[in-house]
Formats: structure tokens, sequence, C-alpha cells
């Protein structure tokens, strides 16, 4: 399939929402940040090119004054808590977890509120009290006491869920998967199978459900497939009528004030 002819079946499906005069709401997160990189120029000029609103999941335990330095010259860039220091406790048998219940809650509980803190007071003018738990994982017993720690929404991956003790600003689509053969580090997917996904999630929209759809990156681990994939859809999209990117400030706004 030529590069042309995947993205149409999203413009296809994108055509019959402006023929209905809808707009689908999107929205962008890129996990695992510490540091400026390489990378992150890449990430972060995409998002300036294409003036698309990026949320940045940063890991507290591992940063410093040098990534708020970077960030300090960007716009449309906002900052969520991703865990603390991105630690697998899980046992090799369990998917990895840093937020599961393999430790006593209060110093998960603490160590989140060390993250809050560190990050709004590095990143005052684009923090945002989101938490992002690392591997989209986080044990149920913990989520209901996130607010008293001044968290007032969580992101995770997949379909959110109805009467969340906290409001949840949830990924769908990850560019990044697994080999083939399950070995070495994570790979760009095939265009093809995101773009499917991507009009799956919208199909779902146009049906009457009211969540925003979310990409999911991860600058760090990117190779050229995913970079070449988040550059095009980009374009693809902020050459349309029917997508509106929106920074996850607003869209948190939009959340509680229709609650």
């Amino acid at each position: 399939m030529s590069g042309s002819s995947i993205w149409e079946p999203l413009r296809e499906e994108l055509a019959r929402w402006r023929e209905a005069g809808k707009v689908a709401r999107f929205w962008w997160r890129d996990d695992d940040a510490i540091e400026p990189t390489a990378a992150l120029d890449r990430l972060l000029g995409l998002s300036s090119a294409h003036e698309t609103p990026v949320t940045v999941a940063v890991i507290p335990a591992n940063t410093g004054p040098a990534l708020s330095q970077r960030l300090s010259g960007t716009s449309g860039v906002s900052v969520a808590v991703h865990g603390w220091s991105h630690e697998n406790y899980a046992s090799p048998q369990e998917k990895k977890q840093e937020l599961g219940g393999h430790r006593l809650g209060e110093a998960v509980l603490g160590e989140l509120y060390e993250g809050f803190l560190t990050l709004q007071r590095l990143h005052p003018a684009r923090f945002i009290p989101m938490l992002v738990p690392p591997w989209n994982r986080i044990d149920d017993s913990l989520v209901p006491k996130l607010p008293a720690l001044g968290f007032e929404c969580m992101s995770t991956f997949g379909r959110a869920t109805a009467g969340a003790a906290i409001p949840l600003l949830n990924t769908h689509i990850d560019i990044m998967g697994r080999r083939a053969d399950g070995k070495g580090p994570r790979v760009g997917r095939p265009h093809d199978e995101v773009v499917s996904e991507l009009v799956g999630e919208l199909q779902d929209r146009f049906e009457g459900r009211n969540e925003p759809v979310g990409l999911l990156t991860h600058h760090l681990a990117h190779d050229e497939t995913a970079w070449k994939f988040t550059e095009a859809f980009l374009s693809e999209a902020n050459n349309h009528q029917a997508i509106l990117w929106k920074p996850a400030a607003e869209l948190l706004k939009d959340q509680m004030s229709t609650t």
C-alpha cells in the first residue's frame, strides 16, 4: 500500500464528520521525558511546526532544571507527573508496575506527592495536575486518594471508565508496538494498522461517545517508523476541518464543567 493510500480510510472517515458538521477532539501525550535530548528536540519541533499542543509526562525523580530551561522557550507544551521514578516493583511474572500494590500505599502516595511538588516547582507555567501512571497502571486503591495530593485528573490508556474516582483523560492510539518475534525494544507500528485504529476511534465518537481521542508517543523510544507516522498524522490532522487539537488543560476544564 502506497504512502498516500494508507491514509484514505482516515480521510474518508473525516469527510463523513465534515459532512455531518461534526468536529473530533484530539489531544497528544508523550511519555518518559527526563532531560533535553535530540529526540525531545525532534518532538518539540513537530509540535511547533504543526501548531499541535503536547503534554509531556515527566519522570520527577530523574529530572531537573535542564528540562525546565529547555521547555522555557516553547509554546503549547504542558507537563504532567509520570509517577515518581518509573521503577518496576512487580514480579517477573506480572506486568510492570510502579504504582501497584507491591508496597505500602503510604509510601507510593508519598512519592507521588513529592513528584507533584517537584514538577510544580520546576515548571510553574506548564504544570498541570495530571498523574500519568508508568506503564498506564495503578492500583485501584490508590486512585481515590489522588485528589488529596492535588491531582485533578489521571491519564492511562484505553476507554475511560464511567464513574471513576478522579476525572480521566486517556490515550487510545499507541504508535509503538512489539516486534513480531516479541524480542528487543518496542518499534514503530505499521502505519496502516495505526490508521485503522484511528478510524475505529473516530467511528465510536461519531456514534456519540463523548471522549477526546488521545495520541500516545514515546520520543526516547521512537524509530524512524514512529517518527514518520507522527509527522504524517499531524500533517493529515492539521489539514482537516473535522479535527481539533486541544491542550490537556482545556479538555480537563471542559470535562469538569460538564460533571
